[in-house]
C-alpha cells in the first residue's frame, strides 16, 4: 500500500492507494454506525478471506449501540480499511464523544485517510464535485457532500445522479432506499441503523450483498431517506 501526499496542501487528511493486484477481491461496505451484530451478520456471509480486502466507506460510530464493538472488529482485522467519516470528523473536532472509545480509539480514528483508491476506483464518505478537481475538495466536502446547490443537503441535483466522470465514486453519508450503482458512482449507505439493511459491494462481479439489522435503532424521516434516480440529469 503506498500513501500518497494529501489532496491539497491545506488538507488535513490523506489518501491511501491500494494495489488490488495484491487481493484476490475486494468489497466495499456501507455505513454501520455502531451496528456490531449487523456488521457480524453480514461478514459472515462475506466469509472474506485473509486475500480478500474489505474496504468501508467511513461512519463506523454513533448512533447504533456498540461503536466500540465495530471499531474492534475494524482495527483488529489486518485485510481491512476504512476512511474517514463525517461521524468520525465530530470525534475527532471533539463535538461529539463515545465514553466507550479509549483514546487508543481516538487516535486511530484520528489516523484514518478521507480516501482510498485503487485502479480507477475511490471511497469516500461523503462525495465529491465533478465541476472540480479532486485535489481542490476540501475535508469537509469530502466528508458531506450531497447536493450541488449550494447550501442545499437535500435539494437534487445529487453529486452521484449527475457524475459522468472517473474515477467511479464509493460512498456512503446520503441514507438511500436502495444501494444506487451507475458506471461513476456507488452508493451502500442503505440505512442500518434506521431499520434499513447493510450493504456491501462485490467489486469483480458487481453484487450487492446486503443484511437486514436485528432491530431499528434510530428513527429517520422519509424526506432524509433518497429515493436514487438513475434517468440521465439536467445540466448543472
Amino acid at each position: 500500500m503506498v500513501v500518497s501526499p494529501t489532496f491539497h496542501p491545506d488538507l488535513d487528511a490523506s489518501h491511501q492507494r491500494i494495489n488490488s493486484d495484491e487481493w484476490e477481491e475486494i468489497y466495499v461496505v456501507g455505513d454501520i454506525h455502531g451496528c456490531r451484530p449487523t456488521l457480524e451478520r453480514l461478514l459472515n456471509r462475506l466469509d472474506p478471506t485473509t486475500d480478500e480486502l474489505v474496504v468501508f466507506v467511513g461512519d463506523l460510530v454513533r448512533k447504533g449501540p456498540d461503536s466500540a464493538g465495530v471499531i474492534d472488529i475494524v482495527r483488529q482485522t489486518p485485510n481491512f480499511r476504512t476512511v474517514r467519516g463525517n461521524n468520525e470528523q465530530k470525534l475527532i473536532d471533539g463535538r461529539k464523544s463515545i465514553p466507550s472509545l479509549t483514546d487508543d480509539d481516538l487516535s486511530w480514528i484520528a489516523s484514518l485517510p478521507a480516501a482510498i483508491s485503487w485502479d480507477d476506483s475511490l471511497v469516500v464518505h461523503g462525495g465529491v464535485d465533478h465541476r472540480k478537481p479532486i485535489a481542490e475538495h476540501e475535508l469537509t466536502e469530502l466528508l458531506n457532500m450531497r447536493s450541488l446547490v449550494p447550501d442545499g443537503s437535500y435539494d437534487r441535483p445529487y453529486w452521484f445522479e449527475t457524475r459522468r466522470d472517473d474515477p467511479r465514486i464509493f460512498f456512503g453519508h446520503t441514507v438511500l432506499s436502495e444501494p444506487f450503482e451507475t458506471p461513476h458512482a456507488v452508493g451502500l449507505d442503505t440505512g442500518c441503523v434506521y431499520g434499513g439493511q447493510l450493504t456491501a459491494y462485490r467489486c469483480s462481479t458487481g453484487e450487492f450483498i446486503t443484511v437486514d439489522p436485528e432491530t431499528t435503532h434510530e428513527d429517520r424521516s422519509a424526506d432524509s431517506i433518497v429515493d436514487p434516480e438513475r434517468a440521465p440529469p439536467t445540466s448543472v
